[in-house]
């Protein structure tokens, strides 16, 4: 499990518990897994291509003529 021990893992779990509060820690729990799903639904997505075609932006053909 990502080359940790159990004894990493618990000094990890009670310095969270000493930052965030026994209250607070599923809440940050939540949070990092839904931004790991997130990103692991993003990373596995192919690129969207747009093919909108350019209406707003004008050729220099097109634009205003100076004389």
């Amino acid at each position: 499990m990502f080359g940790i021990n159990i004894q990493e893992l618990l000094v990890i779990l009670v310095v969270g518990l000493l930052l965030f509060g026994a209250n607070k820690l599923p809440e940050v729990g939540n949070g990092l897994g839904k931004a790991i799903r997130n990103f692991k639904r993003a990373a596995s997505e192919p690129d969207e291509i747009d093919i909108t075609p350019n209406a707003g932006k004008k050729d220099k053909k097109d634009g205003p003529h100076e004389s």
